[in-house]
């Protein structure tokens, strides 16, 4: 099986690049299908429609309804036909973009995706996550190519609360540890090949990045202030985490969060939040050196991403829900299998008590 590296055709990523938007799109379409949040379009309608003003381009602005489910993809796709709309544009965060990039797979168009928090790593990636109505993992859709741009507007960025920058720090932190996972097993990415050194060099750089600016980019954004440290950390949860993350492909702490979404008392978690617990269970897993472990969950610690059960919601975690959330995460459909051992419900089980009773020993 061959080495594979994909990305989108362009990443663009600078302060005041959204009024650039029209430069860049009409290369690819004249009548723009938006999916944006009622709370999206409160943020940026002034500037997108100043921005369209004597270009020929008509924007079509289309209401998300919360959920990236099969249900609302297949709406997304009526409405872009009914409006005869040829490029779709998902403005807002992940369940945005991966909407965004399902409907305009089935609708045959190109696709536009706008971040306007740094939340995921799902900007960059040909990967729509499927939920339930209900926000239950369902399925990975994997799609024919990454988005034809993605445009980063880093003042809109800055500007939105902090605890969505460090959710994208939790789920950017996966990164190095699954490529580096699926690397040692010979397993395939989601690019549909091993990893590359390019991939798994980003990966590494992702996590290097986080370590040397996460702290400083959170104090930046609680300040107000769009700073290098603010930019680079953007850079790694978009960019180097979305090509790490497919390219060198995803393994245990994507399948643990998978599981975890079975429990209610999580679902007031960011995806990358539950991520970064997925994370730390994975190195218990792997029986992580000392110094990785205080590493990583200091890291945590001082940026704010969960490390114990209490965190996640659970004050009182259920034995027979832990083991619903290790089944599922077990699932032959996800990517535990990456792990360069066998995995077992039972072992995922006792890693995630491992990893809440390490959080619970480091905040003690």
């Amino acid at each position: 099986m061959a080495n594979t590296i994909i990305s989108p055709n362009r990443y663009v990523q600078g302060r005041g690049e959204l009024k650039n938007l029209p430069e860049h799109a009409k290369k690819l379409g004249k009548k723009l299908f938006v999916i944006i949040s009622a709370s999206g379009l409160k943020r940026v309608r002034d500037l997108l429609e100043k921005s369209f003003e004597n270009t020929g381009m008509e924007l079509v602005f289309e209401e998300f309804q919360g959920e990236c489910c099969e249900t609302e993809i297949k709406r997304l796709g009526s409405r872009f036909q009914e409006n005869k709309c040829d490029l779709v544009v998902g403005v807002g965060g992940g369940k945005i973009h991966d909407s965004a990039k399902a409907a305009a797979y089935y609708q045959g168009a190109p696709v536009v995706i706008i971040p306007t928090i740094a939340s995921t790593d799902a900007p960059c990636s040909a990967l729509s996550v499927i939920y339930s109505e209900t926000g239950v993992f369902e399925r990975y859709l994997f799609l024919n190519s990454n988005p034809d741009l993605v445009l980063v507007d880093t003042d809109i960025i800055a500007a939105a609360p902090s605890r969505l920058l460090v959710s994208g720090m939790g789920d950017a932190l996966a990164t190095y540890f699954e490529a580096r996972a699926v690397a040692a097993s010979g397993a395939l990415s989601c690019a549909g090949g091993k990893p590359t050194k390019g991939a798994l060099a980003l990966a590494k750089l992702c996590y290097e990045t986080l370590l040397e600016d996460g702290v400083k980019a959170k104090l930046a954004v609680e300040a107000g202030a769009c700073t290098q440290a603010v930019e680079n950390i953007i850079e790694a949860n978009t960019y180097l985490s979305g090509i790490g993350f497919e390219s060198g492909g995803l393994a245990g702490a994507h399948a643990i969060h998978n599981g975890l979404t079975v429990i209610k008392d999580c679902h007031h978690l960011y995806h990358g939040e539950k991520v970064a617990f997925g994370t730390l269970t994975q190195l218990v897993l792997e029986n992580a050196g000392q110094k990785l472990l205080e590493e990583v969950i200091g890291f945590c610690m001082d940026v704010g991403l969960p490390t114990t059960f209490a965190e996640l919601g659970m004050a009182r975690p259920d034995k027979d829900l832990l083991m619903e959330a290790a089944v599922r995460a077990c699932s032959p459909d996800d990517t535990l299998v990456n792990m360069p051992f066998e995995v077992t419900p039972e072992m995922v089980y006792a890693a995630m008590v491992g990893a809440d009773a390490l959080g619970r020993y480091f905040k003690n």
